[in-house]
């Protein structure tokens, strides 16, 4: 019914090559008939539309991807463009999106739903804000992989000092490890 839908918005300008209903099929499918375009579902049986995206770009295949999906979470959508995908379009604004996605994607752009930009930016601000000068130098060197100790010594704070910050940050940021902290500093491009 998706795909029913999807062709019927995109009818005017694209020809259906084939409908998949799993990631393993829609990698075959790139590699078969190497379409300008894939509209495809982040969640599919089989290898997921990440998965499958990755292996399409590990392969060289260079074909557009835009993800129709339902999950709104920003980080996803960062996740998914870094990836390699050109559009991230949500299931409940599918319809003048997509075909706005389509052309922009087939100009060489990127698109991603205006509402999630829009989300994605202001938590970011949010987000940044609450951060101070000496945490954010704590995060990046957090995120180059220095332990508390080795941070300690190149701050000139004691471990208990950069341990805090870590703590707050993860408060502020709304993870609960390191690793966790470290991913989502990056998805909020806060690591450079």
């Amino acid at each position: 019914m998706v795909a029913e839908g999807v062709q019927h918005i995109l009818d005017e300008d694209f020809e259906l090559l084939e409908i998949v209903s799993d990631g393993e099929a829609l990698v075959d499918a790139v590699r078969r008939l190497q379409p300008d375009l894939v509209v495809a579902d982040i969640n599919m049986p089989r290898c997921n539309g990440m998965d499958a995206l990755k292996r399409m770009r590990q392969v060289g295949m260079g074909t557009r991807l835009i993800f129709l999906t339902m999950h709104m979470e920003p980080a996803l959508a960062v996740a998914a463009l870094r990836a390699g995908a050109s559009g991230y379009i949500l299931k409940c604004s599918a319809g003048e999106d997509l075909r706005n996605a389509a052309q922009q994607v087939m100009l060489g752009g990127t698109y991603v739903t205006p509402a999630l930009g829009a989300r994605y930016i202001s938590g970011q601000l949010t987000d940044m804000r609450n951060l101070t000068t000496k945490q954010l130098q704590v995060l990046r060197l957090v995120g180059e992989g220095l332990r508390s100790k080795q941070i300690a010594l190149q701050l000139g704070l004691s471990v208990r000092t950069v341990e805090a910050h870590k703590y707050t940050m993860m408060q502020v940021l709304g993870v609960h490890s390191t690793l966790e902290l470290v991913r989502r500093a990056e998805d909020l491009g806060l690591l450079f």
